[in-house]
């Protein structure tokens, strides 16, 4: 039984030392679809949004590029919010 709990603890400390997930979040206000391409950790992915579409990107930071060819560094703890190809941060 000691040993249980033994590994418990080890799992609950280790849990507790990782910290919370970060992610950042993408929403597009705009009338029409988007496309971002998201590079993180040196993979390209092209992510497509409808217009009122959102999505979680960058669980560990990246660079976004969008419609309008701006590019932007996320931390992951971010909220993108995509209007006719502008992006706003908060």
């Amino acid at each position: 039984m000691k040993q249980f709990y033994a590994q418990l603890v080890v799992l609950v400390v280790g849990s507790l030392m990782a910290g919370p997930t970060l992610a950042a979040s993408v929403l597009n206000t705009g009338s029409s679809a988007v496309v971002i391409v998201v590079v993180e950790e040196g993979t390209r992915t092209e992510i497509s949004l409808d217009a009122g579409g959102s999505d979680t990107i960058c669980a560990s930071g990246c660079f976004l590029t969008l419609p309008n060819g701006d590019r932007i560094g996320l931390t992951g703890e971010e909220t993108v919010e995509i209007k006719d190809g502008v992006a706003t941060i908060k």
